[in-house]
């Protein structure tokens, strides 16, 4: 997950927004030139009282075009909806420990709820000043404009292959998109989805209609549920969760913050008005979306609402709510019930994206946040009898030790299209929290990596008996020295952020350290400007990171190359190499413990044993049939140590006996035909007079014996025998 909010630049921020009760709205003054207000009114013309108060975001304005490759004319004419969607899509990923650049052609899909157009106004008039344009801005006016761009250029931008839809259904339309999100995964349309939602607020004159029309709160707070509610605020902010199917997520080792159990969408129909809800339409939405989860009105802990805070909407959703979730439903446990809205606003085409990541976010810290300004509740709801409480305390998570937290979400639009999301968490309640695995906690989830492995051999899963791993590498880069220098920095803020569970002398195998150093190298992109901090503990990690920020070196941009893996013969080993390795790292002791099982099945004695020196070993590891298998496991054990830090060769080779632990890595056999090979290879070796260099024979036996038999060879002369498909063939002796 990841957002921007009012108050709160990402996941972290704003769960200490949400902590302490915050409130993100913001009061300008009209003909002021100061803030956003003064932006949107430059005369003292905003006669309404409302106009004067939004929750907007700071700095619309900076945007790193060159980071997604887009040229400083085009970035002039981008919507900022554009380029928000753009950083927190990117920032989801990396969350979600997803380096955004192997997405390329991948099944991925955006899904996103966007709808107001502002910008292009601003566009438009300044055309219209400018007279006639260039072909070029012409062109990226359209492009950088239009609402379906918005959601395709986060598609071009990562190379992504899955459906890209723009949502436009008013206040519902993230609730919507994720839906359709939701539903893509689940036909097979897509394998991995971004969905939520962007509002950015450009224009004051449809501020003002909005305000006329009786919309907005003339004081500036959406006070939901309270007798003094008379309107919303408008906010701006983008939010975008990162979907997969479970079975795929768990199956890939991810980090889940929660599960979707179930969602739904219906329409109000004939109401008494377009923009008047129908609460039977709300009631029906919320029980297809818990028929769908499978779960009974009465097991849900937690509503987020809708919550607008109008004199109409409040009771028509409070009377809906009550009537799905207060069936089964004993007095002393009441639905739980509050809305993100009395924090920040409400961010229309980003509101339900809000809502959501407030109540994931609630689910893993344990902890439902405070629903601000409800004081008197509204006399036109009967209170006494309804089974509903409104979190206007912090309020703990109710515990169920039968099943997980359950939530919904709704999410309903002055389009008449409504939504409802049904929310599980995953695991205990406050993993998330107890881990520090969360947004911009930088620790990325926990994932299985692809590694030369055969099906097997399975590294072992806990790390019981493994030395602690004394130094590890944070790499860090950017586009840009500045950008660099920033990145060090946001990992010194984070440092500082959790000193305490951090501590100055906590070791580089600290879990949270380790955890940081593992998704820096795995869950992000590797840019040109590049640095690393080698570092044994917390202390000396803090000193690094210092030395690249205030440095006044300039760190050179270098195209990353081919990667080449060069595997050596034998002459190349000594007694106790790779026991350090062996003690400390998981994925080299499963690699060579499955080498030492089937070398023992074959020769009943250990392969380790002779490799580490250990008394009573089988063999000497000078000795050509224990060295060549030893030599070719441990370098099949560097090559998957090496994927399983994400580094992979683009071309592989091998010198004598390295080149069967080459074709390995290039998947011509399996790890344990090439452990045969090499020792089949090593005992041919060690019985020649002298123990002779032999190199590896790749063809047919017929075509060998044909060879053989030809030059009148013995098979205990042959140094290397080479024989091609056409025939061709060349025997040396030596």
């Amino acid at each position: 997950m990841a957002c921007r909010f009012p108050g709160a630049e990402g996941l972290s921020a704003f769960w200490r927004l949400l902590e302490s009760g915050g409130n993100a709205v913001q009061e300008g003054l009209p003909g002021s030139g100061l803030g956003r207000v003064g932006a949107l009114f430059p005369d003292d013309t905003g006669q309404i009282d409302a106009c004067r108060f939004g929750a907007y975001l700071d700095e619309l304005d900076r945007f790193d075009a060159a980071f997604f490759r887009i040229s400083p004319v085009e970035a002039q004419l981008l919507d900022p909806q554009q380029r928000l969607i753009l950083e927190t899509s990117w920032r989801a990923l990396e969350d979600a420990g997803i380096d955004p650049d192997l997405l390329k052609d991948s099944r991925t899909g955006v899904y996103a709820g966007i709808s107001n157009n502002d910008y292009r106004g601003l566009i438009l008039e300044a055309s219209e000043n400018a007279g006639s344009a260039e072909p070029a801005a012409s062109l990226y006016a359209v492009t950088g404009t239009s609402l379906n761009t918005a959601i395709g250029r986060v598609a071009f931008a990562l190379g992504l292959g899955g459906p890209a839809m723009a949502v436009d259904t008013a206040c519902s339309s993230s609730l919507v998109a994720t839906h359709q999100a939701v539903t893509g995964l689940q036909r097979g349309d897509a394998d991995l989805a971004l969905a939520g939602g962007v509002n950015i607020i450009l224009s004051g004159r449809l501020l003002e209609f909005r305000a006329n029309a009786g919309m907005l709160s003339p004081d500036g707070q959406c006070k939901t549920f309270d007798a003094s509610a008379n309107g919303y605020v408008r906010g701006e902010g983008c939010g975008i969760l990162v979907l997969k199917r479970l079975a795929d997520a768990e199956a890939d080792g991810d980090r889940i913050w929660g599960v979707i159990r179930g969602t739904a969408l219906n329409q109000d129909g004939a109401s008494p008005g377009l923009t008047v809800p129908n609460g039977a339409a709300q009631e029906r939405v919320i029980r297809a979306a818990l028929e769908r989860a499978g779960v009974q009105p009465s097991d849900i802990d937690y509503l987020e609402a809708h919550g607008t805070g109008t004199e109409v909407g409040d009771p028509i959703e409070i009377n809906a709510t009550a009537a799905v979730f207060g069936r089964g439903r004993g007095a002393g446990r009441p639905l739980l019930i509050g809305s993100v809205k009395t924090n920040i606003g409400h961010l229309e085409s980003a509101a339900g994206s809000a809502g959501l990541i407030k109540t994931v976010l609630s689910m893993n810290r344990g902890v439902i946040p405070r629903h601000l300004h409800f004081r008197n509740p509204n006399p036109e709801m009967d209170w006494e009898r309804l089974p509903l409480q409104v979190t206007s305390d912090s309020t703990p998570w109710p515990v169920h030790p039968d099943r997980p937290p359950l939530a919904g979400v709704s999410g309903f639009g002055w389009s008449g299209t409504n939504a409802h999301v049904v929310l599980e968490g995953y695991g205990s309640l406050g993993d998330a929290a107890s881990g520090l695995n969360g947004g911009d906690w930088i620790a990325g989830a926990p994932r299985q990596i692809a590694v030369s492995l055969p099906v097997s051999v399975v590294p072992p899963q806990s790390k019981d008996g493994l030395a602690p791993r004394g130094t590890r590498l944070l790499p860090l880069s950017a586009k840009s020295d500045a950008a660099l220098r920033d990145t060090a920095g946001r990992y010194l803020e984070w440092l500082d952020e959790h000193r305490e569970a951090v501590a100055a002398e906590g070791a580089a195998s600290d879990p949270l350290l380790s955890d940081v150093a593992w998704s820096a190298g795995i869950g992000r992109s590797h840019f040109g400007y590049r640095a690393g901090v080698v570092f044994r503990d917390a202390e000396s990690l803090r000193q690094g990171l210092r030395a690249i920020v205030e440095t006044d070196e300039r760190p050179a941009s270098r195209k990353a190359g081919a990667v080449a893996f060069v595997y050596t013969g034998q002459a190349s080993q000594w007694p106790g190499m790779g026991a350090a390795l062996y003690e400390s790292e998981p994925v080299v002791r499963a690699v060579l413990d499955r080498c030492d099982d089937v070398l023992g099945e074959e020769r009943d004695a250990s392969l380790l044993a002779v490799m580490f020196g250990r008394r009573g070993a089988a063999g000497d590891l000078d000795d050509p049939q224990w060295k060549q298998p030893a030599i070719y496991a441990l370098e099949c054990a560097l090559a998957a140590l090496w994927s399983s830090l994400g580094i992979r060769p683009d071309v592989v080779l091998g010198h004598s006996l390295g080149e069967i632990a080459a074709a390995h890595t290039a998947r011509v056999f399996s790890l344990e035909d090439g452990l045969r090979l090499a020792a089949a290879r090593g005992a041919l070796v060690g019985a020649l007079p002298g123990g002779g260099a032999m190199a590896a024979v790749f063809a047919p036996a017929s075509r060998v014996a044909a060879a053989l038999d030809e030059h009148n060879a013995a098979s205990d002369g042959i140094g290397l025998c080479i024989a091609a498909d056409n025939g061709a063939h060349q025997v040396i002796s030596g």
